[in-house]
């Protein structure tokens, strides 16, 4: 009895192992199967999330072109009490009167610089000043009584906005041999 028990116990123990390796083979075609669903369910939360994406960026630049149109439409509502004014000066009646004209186009004037100051838009001055190329553009090298590398006329004026050089001054530049030339007269008179 004890040999048949033997086989028997051994048996059971095969049969076990074979059910301990279907319970494996189980729960990795489970795990299997949870690892797809799981891959699935993050595909869909990726492909969620670049739709999501592609729309925020649509409606940010869709906003921020709106955001231009209207910061530009507020000067531009600025620029058109300008013209008006520009009109009103030009009519036949006002160009009879020459001083009255005179006056208007002075503050049509002021006026239109007053909305470029409030836009952060500053002239650079240049004349006699020393050149910087940050600022100031070169056109020509011409003979003055200023100094080598002094700005000796303005040809087109520069601008700043919010201290950004929007447009650099065109310039043309000392180079000095005036100068030269009115310090070698001085010395012949004195000498004289």
């Amino acid at each position: 009895m004890t040999k048949k028990r033997i086989e028997k116990d051994l048996k059971n123990k095969d049969m076990k192992k074979e059910e301990q390796e279907q319970e494996k083979e189980l729960t990795l075609e489970e795990k299997y199967q949870d690892l797809l669903a799981e891959n699935a369910e993050l595909k869909d939360k990726w492909v969620r999330n670049a739709a999501e994406f592609e729309n925020f960026r649509r409606r940010t630049i869709s906003e921020k072109s709106d955001w231009i149109k209207n910061a530009t439409e507020r000067i531009v509502l600025e620029l058109c009490d300008v013209v008006d004014n520009f009109e009103r000066a030009l009519h036949p009646e006002a160009e009879n009167n020459r001083e009255s004209y005179e006056k208007g186009i002075d503050l049509i004037f002021q006026q239109l610089d007053g909305v470029l100051k409030k836009e952060g838009v500053e002239k650079i001055e240049a004349l006699g000043e020393e050149f910087d190329p940050q600022f100031h553009e070169a056109l020509a090298h011409i003979p003055s009584e200023l100094e080598d590398n002094k700005i000796a006329a303005v040809i087109q004026n520069g601008y700043t906005m919010n201290a950004k050089v929007i447009r650099p001054a065109r310039v043309a530049v000392s180079n000095g041999e005036a100068l030269e030339e009115i310090k070698r007269e001085k010395k012949k008179k004195n000498k004289e």
